[in-house]
């Protein structure tokens, strides 16, 4: 495989709740994640749910880091998508610390293409084929 990128997926609970409703923090959390992941922040958007929860996506020049609350449940799901160079261990490491969870779960994904020709032919075919 050519790798092009490294996708983590994370799920975290038994989070505070007041943590995961506080929109600052997870802002602060994100420029944190960012800063310690060596990323180049583009742009960033949080918004806060009523009565609670809070959305918040950074896009980045590497990709992006998205995080989702549910602190009635306290639960939070986060993404982080880094091509090229960049820690996104790092980044989710900050995430992970500034919430509190004490319970995590992390699927690891490279992302690119295969380096054979014909597994990128017989992929293309695979992708065409579910194309309506």
């Amino acid at each position: 495989m050519k790798k092009l990128g490294t996708h983590l997926i994370l799920e975290a609970w038994q989070a505070p709740a007041d943590l995961l409703n506080d929109a600052e923090r997870i802002r602060q959390a994100l420029m944190d994640g960012i800063a310690a992941g060596e990323a180049t922040l583009i742009d960033m958007c949080v918004h806060q749910f009523s009565p609670h929860g809070v959305t918040a996506t950074a896009t980045l020049a590497e990709s992006h880091i998205a995080i989702h609350t549910w602190p009635e449940h306290g639960y939070f799901a986060a993404d982080f998508f880094f091509c090229g160079r960049g820690k996104p261990i790092e980044a989710m490491k900050i995430l992970q610390t500034a919430l509190q969870a004490k319970q995590i779960k992390v699927q690891e994904i490279e992302r690119g293409f295969p380096m054979s020709p014909s597994m990128m032919q017989h992929q293309e075919e695979e992708v065409f084929q579910g194309v309506a």
